[in-house]
């Protein structure tokens, strides 16, 4: 999806500043792809352990202390939250793809249920990942904190 973007938006630049033809799906395309990056990465980003972790008071807790309230957090509020949204983000990819729904307010007038259901694939997979990182945090298999492949103390892989 990044190729593509790159690619649309250099043909943007290119007929709007080099032949004075700026396209009409342009913009339409730019946001739903960098929406669709971004909540395709997310999961990604959750099992790298690349989120922005603000820890300052839980860090002076004990190791098992830390991954069982990650753990539980993950479990109990942030998978079920984004399971609400891929759930409501999937019934509406449907409803637009039933009933041919299209971005009202650009003049190309792309259909939507192809972004939406990005969205709720997306939103899924985030949810997935919820559920796998609380079990890995709840048996004791993973750090709050540490992302895959990290070294331990001793130099060994994880």
């Amino acid at each position: 999806m990044i190729f593509v973007l790159i690619i649309a938006m250099l043909y943007e630049v290119v007929a709007r500043y080099g032949f004075g033809a700026p396209t009409l799906w342009a913009f339409d395309i730019s946001y739903m792809l960098n929406g669709s990056i971004f909540l395709l990465g997310a999961a990604y980003a959750l099992r790298s352990d690349v989120h922005v972790r603000i820890d300052f008071l839980s860090q002076r807790l004990p190791m098992r202390v830390q991954q069982l309230l990650n753990g539980i957090v993950f479990l109990f509020i942030m998978m079920p939250i984004t399971s609400v949204f891929a759930f409501v983000a999937g019934k509406k990819a449907l409803k637009a793809f039933t009933s041919g729904e299209v971005e009202a307010v650009s003049p190309w007038a792309p259909v939507v249920w192809p972004f939406y259901s990005i969205i709720a694939i997306g939103l899924a997979a985030f949810a997935l990942q919820f559920l796998g990182e609380a079990i890995k945090l709840l048996s004791g298999r993973k750090n709050p904190g540490e992302a895959p492949g990290e070294l331990d103390e001793m130099g060994q892989a994880q």
